[in-house]
């Protein structure tokens, strides 16, 4: 049903749960799986800061470089989860906002799934800076938000 599925992280716990109920997933059904980190980059003048670019820094410079390092040490450990054992994956290290970094390897990608966990909804009202509104709304594929608070 699914052969090429999206997650995003930021290495935090709840995090590692989407990271887990995708890799479970990818499994499944013997999916690709690419995991995406997007990060901010300070550098960047204010048109530029939700550019989504995996080509390398937007800007060089030793901020862009740590930003982008930071990421991609996040990816690594992410990469290197217990729970990825047996799934073909992919780290993509982007600089832009979460939503629009992982809506943009979906796109890419092809995917047919992004998975997303379900922090920044509480209720009825979601955060301003919802990832998994965010994501519900624009993407380009079906969208699992999983329970991971």
């Amino acid at each position: 049903m699914f052969s090429t599925i999206v997650v995003g992280t930021d290495g935090s716990q709840t995090a590692r749960r989407a990271v887990a109920v995708a890799a479970g997933l990818a499994r499944r059904f013997d999916a690709h799986l690419h995991l995406v980190y997007g990060y901010r980059n300070p550098a960047a003048g204010p048109l530029e800061e939700g550019r989504v670019d995996d080509s390398g820094p937007v800007l060089a410079g030793p901020a862009t470089t740590r930003w982008q390092e930071a990421s991609e040490a996040v990816l690594a450990e992410a990469l290197a989860d217990p729970a990825l054992e047996g799934v073909r994956t992919q780290g993509h290290s982007v600089a832009g906002g979460a939503p629009e970094v992982i809506m943009a390897v979906a796109e890419r990608t092809g995917a047919d799934l992004i998975v997303v966990g379900n922090r920044g909804m509480h209720g009825g009202r979601l955060s301003q800076d919802s990832v998994p509104e965010a994501v519900a709304h624009g993407a380009p594929c079906h969208v699992l938000i999983a329970k991971t608070t």
